[in-house]
């Protein structure tokens, strides 16, 4: 992961207030973007980032519009899986799937599976083709007949888009004032807009690496059978609520939901 204050700062500037639901204005309460630095030299250095970063711009914005996925594209995908399988956090998380039954001991057969997973298209909207997959809802982000936003959960696309002038910060989310995060809090609640659409709350990991987060959601999709499944865990001095939705045997939607960033309330 990268570290906070070195390789990149937040300004996470004012809380952010309520959007009533289907609403597309939300009052600014940071006047500064999220991200104020990121050394993108280190992020292109890292080989998962760096072929992550590449799969970012494969995919159509809206729903209801099919995916035309060019061959470059279907190597790009398998590049980046093939340079997480290098990391000894996705052999842990290998391991500990063979163990529990659920991914084969095959290394060959595990990156189907996770190809299965976060890159097989489906379609999210039925009047469509197949419009969507696990990865670009969860890291790209999408919209909903232009309304609405959907995903878009992931710190190095919210980065790059903030960077582009695409999204604008509006403010962290959090319940009370006792639970007001700070700087160098791995996850945070945000709201933001992209392309004009508000996005009230959407749940982030900050710093982490792309191989972390595909880990993390395709053990919980793997442990579970259930349409949506929600575990709730305590990291350090985070409770966070694990979100899973399913989409047949791919990811509809995956994401991190800060509880609370303290302890006082435990």
């Amino acid at each position: 992961r990268l570290k906070p204050g070195t390789d990149y700062k937040i300004s996470l500037q004012g809380r952010a207030g309520y959007v009533a639901q289907g609403s597309n204005y939300a009052r600014d309460q940071a006047h500064a973007p999220l991200f104020s630095y990121v050394d993108e030299g280190k992020l292109k250095n890292i080989e998962t980032f760096a072929h992550f970063i590449n799969l970012l711009d494969n995919y159509e914005m809206s729903t209801g519009v099919s995916e035309t996925v060019t061959s470059e594209e279907l190597q790009e995908n398998r590049l980046f899986i093939d340079s997480i399988m290098k990391t000894e956090l996705m052999k842990y998380a290998h391991n500990y799937l063979i163990k529990k039954g659920q991914s084969p001991a095959d290394r060959g057969q595990f990156k189907r599976q996770l190809y299965d997973i976060w890159f097989r298209l489906y379609h999210r909207d039925r009047s469509g083709g197949e419009d969507s997959c696990g990865f670009e809802h969860v890291f790209v982000g999408e919209t909903k007949y232009g309304h609405e936003i959907m995903g878009l959960h992931n710190w190095v696309q919210f980065y790059l888009q903030e960077k582009h002038g695409h999204v604008d910060y509006k403010g962290y989310k959090a319940r009370d004032n006792k639970d007001t995060p700070d700087e160098d809090d791995h996850v945070l609640n945000l709201q933001f807009s992209w392309k004009g659409l508000v996005k009230p709350v959407g749940g982030s990991f900050i710093g982490v690496s792309p191989e972390f987060e595909v880990a993390l959601f395709t053990i919980i999709f793997l442990m579970s059978t259930e349409k949506m499944t929600s575990v709730v865990v305590k990291v350090d001095e985070y409770v966070l609520e694990l979100v899973v939705y399913r989409q047949g045997r791919s990811i509809g939607t995956s994401f991190p939901k800060l509880l609370s960033s303290n302890n006082r309330d435990l």
